[in-house]
């Protein structure tokens, strides 16, 4: 590390909280991945909080010469997000504005782009940047890569629908677009840069060849360089400044906030898909579908359609389909039904001048139309689910003149062959000439390298010499375009984006390498190695998709960096190349991997290929906890004995409390957990007394409830106003509505397994499950009698063990939310109450898909329901909360303020363990969903068999 380096490095420290500095080898490791096939490790990871620590952190980059890159979501694909210096991450920047009724929306760069379409979805809105990623990608990001997408065209982008923009350039000056008194000080403060880019626009305008370029360059979706129409497009430096740094891909200043004029979003919509005989013909429907009235048009040829012929919606028919034949996704949106029908049948009567093989025809039916863009968006990973361990996809963008798509297309196909790539296969947006080409590639040998360099070299001259079109259309130059960037434009074009870069960066320390770089083999350096780790997580794409959904993704690693690092821990293990780093690396792993991993399962809901990075978390348990395995089956053996001795725990602890005080309790608690070196669980009011015993001996039952362990020993928090435990609470409920309850016998043996497979014991898990389920079995009279469980995650680890069994077969099993919602409320008179509540969905409750059931019991009982942002799996994970408080703290740290800022007295949820975390860091009791019903309803039916 240079000197340079290092006063750098003390100066950013007076500034920056220490946990917010990274140095560690994994944490640098894991953090600096993006999703590119590249890999660079950072020097430092440093995570900013606001535009302060931003200015300063500039200021101090320029002062020392030190190179900074900025990144958002890390989902980009072109190398542009990596780098071997210094790395700042956003942390937070989630602010978000709406204006002028929905007409304008402004954003820090944190806000992911669904969570803009969301806040503008009442207004009948949405941002006009729709990228693929657009559940992961943030606002920075799409911004900074003038990312576009699906039904996004040339005229919706970042750089056409901007409002307004506020930046802090490279020495640390603010810049707000929206503000007349920013714009006159930055006139004052940066004259020379404004009649630098005055200039650049006179001598353009004096050139008509070269303007006539920009031009007809721009008629095309282009982000390769600088976005140089920028500098015809408009007059004043300052609005031509805002639009430069549009697609700048962070190396002419940090975006801090952006205001977008935002677009209609239709409520009606259409879709279908349409197979043709070939390429020539399937392009010749595009061009005539451009003048009509759709929102999409997305070309899939022969290969694609073969990657996803499996999958669910796919009609059968595609396996037989010709090998030169194409599809068309086409989708049509309108304002109200009639028109949507006008448009429908406009555009059929269009397609039927054509010979077409065969149609699925337009559905408005919202589960159909989903399942027909799945296959699409299945593409990509379609390719990285079936490609070679070792191997990576790359997925390239490019744009021809649409008049020449059809004869782009079958060159393509023509190289892929020419160059060895048999799984190649091509897709992408029509209407603007848009495609993108996925293949495998490994990178372990010279001879794959020059095979990735002859392709890449060809396709460059293919697209950007032969048929004019761009090499990057929507997802950023990166480093793995940056040496083509002057073949695509030009020496005199090229030569205009080095001075921009000047004007803006004159000492180059922002994200040096990407878009301008000298070296011509940049794209074939630094490479990223994807070794085998484990059959779990190697076909991992690095995406980033799963980050957003993991509850540990402030605190220490997300997913993809648990397989980061996880992959390099396999490869210095196989290579036995460095000895020390392995060993320092597999036990920061210990801590940051497994330790505070909730090994919840939300990643696999949001990974295209369905890892779930939690099974390589319990894997690592068993692996550590071989030694412990004859304890764990004891435990399972003697379950009852545990349960009576956590209910006497509870009481002990809460008979402390009453006569100690919650101020004493709590100094007590706390030297405990420091003397006993953090085994003992930190004490705090809301932890629960133990609950009360409760069963019914009923012959006669309609239906069988099994109330979990938590619900048997832990009752309610002292002083909370409810004073029932759970399973009192779901009696008096089912009763109400009419139902009988039986109890299977011997429940407190009883267990899911759940607590044995989270802390890697599957083995006496299973042993557990199967208990159960035979026992439920017996209950139920051979499942004649529905099977009532009253937390979601016991229901679904119960449902995911024995699904495939003949007994899961034979058993009804349903989670309070399911039951209440589909045989309970319609048996009861509910008064609705005023007062705000929140809500929490746990996690089983998402996968087992019973959110929605769960709001709409909700909005049954209030009529202020308040679902918090930002809070995924709540991060308590059974009694990790206890053991880990720290990863229960950071999955809920946006929730007290929200819940105070919404005036909610009280929260709901459906997991007894769950609600204390919440309660804890939400500063409300939350209960379960169970209470909230039995609370505002009367019995006003008589049952029905279920």
């Amino acid at each position: 590390m240079s000197e340079s380096f290092t006063r750098f490095s003390q100066a950013v420290r007076q500034f920056i909280p220490a946990a917010r500095v990274i140095d560690d080898p994994l944490r640098r490791l894991a953090y600096g991945t993006d999703a590119s096939f590249y890999r660079l490790i950072p020097q430092l990871v440093l995570r900013v909080e606001n535009e302060d620590e931003v200015i300063r952190l500039l200021q101090q980059a320029d002062a020392h010469h030190i190179a900074l890159t900025f990144r958002a979501a890390g989902t980009s694909l072109s190398g542009q997000a990596v780098t071997d210096s210094v790395l700042v991450q956003l942390q937070g920047w989630r602010e978000h504005r709406i204006e002028q009724n929905g007409a304008r929306i402004r954003l820090q760069p944190g806000v992911i782009g669904a969570h803009a379409n969301r806040y503008l979805a009442p207004f009948r809105r949405k941002i006009g940047p729709d990228p693929a990623s657009i559940n992961a990608a943030k606002i920075g990001g799409i911004a900074a890569n003038n990312a576009s997408g699906m039904c996004c065209g040339t005229k919706q982008n970042s750089y056409h629908t901007l409002s307004h923009i506020r930046a802090v350039m490279a020495d640390g000056t603010v810049l707000d677009t929206a503000d007349s008194d920013s714009r006159n000080a930055f006139a004052q403060t940066h004259g020379a840069l404004l009649q630098g880019l005055s200039k650049l626009r006179a001598e353009i305008l004096a050139k008509p060849e070269l303007a006539a370029k920009i031009r007809h360059k721009y008629r095309l979706k282009n982000t390769t360089g600088y976005g140089i129409n920028a500098l015809l497009d408009f007059t004043d430096p300052v609005d031509i400044l805002a639009h430069l740094l549009i697609g700048s891909e962070g190396t002419l200043g940090f975006i801090s906030a952006i205001t977008y004029n935002t677009v209609e979003d239709h409520p009606d919509k259409a879709t279908a898909l349409v197979f043709f005989p070939d390429i020539h013909i399937a392009c010749q429907a595009v061009a005539a579908l451009k003048a009509s009235p759709v929102a999409a048009v997305e070309l899939i040829d022969r290969r694609g359609l073969a990657s996803v012929q499996s999958k669910p919606g796919t009609p059968e028919f595609v396996c037989d389909l010709p090998s030169g034949a194409a599809a068309l996704l086409i989708e049509t949106r309108a304002a109200d039904a009639w028109s949507l029908d006008e448009q429908i049948q406009q555009i059929q009567q269009l397609l039927n001048e054509f010979s077409l093989l065969n149609q699925v025809p337009f559905s408005k039916d919202p589960h159909h139309c989903a399942q027909l863009w799945n296959l699409r968006k299945g593409l990509f990973p379609a390719l990285g689910a079936a490609r070679e361990v070792g191997t990576t996809v790359i997925i390239e963008d490019i744009a021809f003149p649409i008049e020449h798509l059809a004869e782009g297309v079958l060159e393509l196909q023509r190289l892929f062959n020419e160059y060895d790539y048999p799984d190649a296969l091509i897709f992408g947006h029509a209407l603007e000439g848009n495609l993108h080409f996925v293949f495998s590639q490994e990178f372990s040998s010279e001879l794959a390298i020059e095979r990735y360099r002859g392709l890449m070299d060809a396709v460059a001259q293919l697209v950007a010499v032969r048929f004019g079109g761009s090499l990057k259309a929507e997802h950023g130059t990166g480093r793995n375009m940056a040496p083509f960037v002057e073949l695509e434009w030009g020496a005199e074009a090229y030569a205009v984006m080095r001075r921009i870069k000047a004007l803006f960066d004159p000492k180059g320390i922002l994200n040096p390498g990407v878009i301008i770089n000298d070296d011509p083999e940049a794209h074939l350096r630094h490479l990223k190695p994807l070794p085998a780790a484990d059959p779990l997580i190697d076909k991992c794409i690095e995406c980033g998709f799963c980050e957003p959904a993991c509850p540990s993704r402030e605190l220490t690693l997300t997913p993809r960096q648990r397989i980061v690092a996880s992959r390099e821990i396999a490869r210095l293990q196989a290579s036995g190349e460095d000895a020390e780093q392995l060993q320092a690396l597999v036990d920061a792993y210990d801590y940051a991997g497994d330790d505070t991993c909730a090994a919840c399962g939300l990643c696999a809901l949001s990974c295209p290929v369905s890892i779930n990075t939690g099974d390589l978390t319990r894997l690592h348990r068993k692996q550590k906890n071989t030694a412990r395995a004859g304890k764990a089956q004891w435990a399972a053996e003697h379950f009852s004995m545990l349960t009576k001795a956590t209910r006497l725990g509870l009481g002990g602890a809460d008979a402390m409390h009453r006569i100690l005080g919650a101020g004493a309790m709590a100094k007590l608690s706390h030297a405990a957990r420091k003397l006993s070196k953090e085994r003992i669980p930190l004490w705090h009011p809301y932890l629960p007394t133990a609950a009360s015993p409760c069963r019914t001996d009923k012959k006669a039952a309609d239906v069988v409830y099994f109330s979990s362990c938590a619900s048997r020993t832990m009752g309610p928090a002292r002083g909370d106003a409810e004073t029932r435990s759970l399973t009192e609470a779901c009696l008096r409920l089912l009763e109400k509505a009419g139902f009988q309850v039986r109890f299977p016998p011997n429940t407190g043996q009883l267990c899911c397994g759940l607590p044995f497979a989270s802390k890697g014991f599957p083995d006496s898990a299973r042993q557990k499950a199967e208990e159960l389920a035979q026992a439920l079995l017996a209950s139920s009279e051979d499942g004649r009698l529905a099977v009532f469980c009253d937390a979601s995650p016991c229901t679904q680890k119960l449902k995911e063990a024995i699904e495939q069994t003949e007994t899961g077969k034979k058993l009804r099993i349903y989670d309070s939310v399911e039951f209440i919602h589909d045989f309970v409320l319609d048996r009861l008179t509910i008064q609705k109450e005023e007062s705000p509540i929140a809500i929490h969905v746990t996690c089983s409750a998402q996968k087992m898909g019973i959110g929605e059931k769960l709001l709409a019991i909700a909005k049954r009982c209030c009529n202020q329901v308040v679902t918090p942002e930002h809070i995924t799996c709540c991060g308590f994970a059974g009694d990790r909360g206890f053991s880990h408080p720290e990863l229960n703290a950071s999955a809920l740290a946006p929730l007290k303020a929200q819940i105070q800022h919404k005036g909610c007295g009280e929260g709901f949820s459906n997991s007894r363990s769950c609600e204390i975390g919440l309660s804890l860091h939400a500063g409300v009791h939350y209960h379960s969903i169970v209470y909230l019903v039995d609370r505002v309803s009367e019995k006003t039916a008589e049952p029905e068999r279920v």
